[in-house]
């Protein structure tokens, strides 16, 4: 899914706006949502650090992953910074961000492998003690069964 955030500081209100835009049909936008924050908390935000902004932005009804949170808090300071720009768009693809993922996770898992194992080594079980000893061979156990013809309903015995 695509989505897009506009954040928007409007000094004439002393607010911070951000709207969070979901591409529900092919090539349109929708609002999911709009929050205003009043400036004074997000300049102080921006003055206590880089988490002190994401913890601002998150709400009962925007809640950015964290994925999403850090491009977003950064907009936010440079939006607070001297000079900084009015508004700024952020565009995401779900997509993408997943192909992202598999390829670190792939890379994690070429960096775990051990070469010098060999194959043979990893397959050796001398060591392994599965508690199955032939000390105690259960002998002697009788029991009935009863066996069905697939044509006749009577049952027969077998020992």
């Amino acid at each position: 899914m695509k989505q897009k955030y506009a954040i928007i500081r409007d000094d004439d209100q002393k607010s911070l706006i951000v709207r969070e835009y979901a591409e529900l049909d092919k090539e349109m936008m929708s609002l999911l949502c709009e929050e205003a924050y009043p400036q004074d908390i997000m300049v102080t935000a921006v003055k206590d650090g880089h988490q002190a902004v994401i913890d601002a932005i998150r709400t009962n009804n925007m809640y950015p992953p964290t994925i999403f949170a850090e491009p977003i808090a950064q907009a936010i300071e440079g939006l607070f910074a001297e000079g900084g720009n009015t508004s700024a768009e952020l565009f995401f693809d779900d997509k993408e961000l997943f192909i992202k993922e598999i390829e670190s996770e792939a890379e994690e898992v070429e960096e775990d492998v051990d070469e010098d194992v060999e194959v043979d080594d990893l397959l050796e079980d001398d060591d392994i003690d599965d508690g199955l000893g032939d000390e105690k061979v259960i002998t002697g156990i009788k029991s009935k069964v009863k066996v069905t013809e697939d044509d006749s309903s009577d049952a027969k015995e077998i020992d």
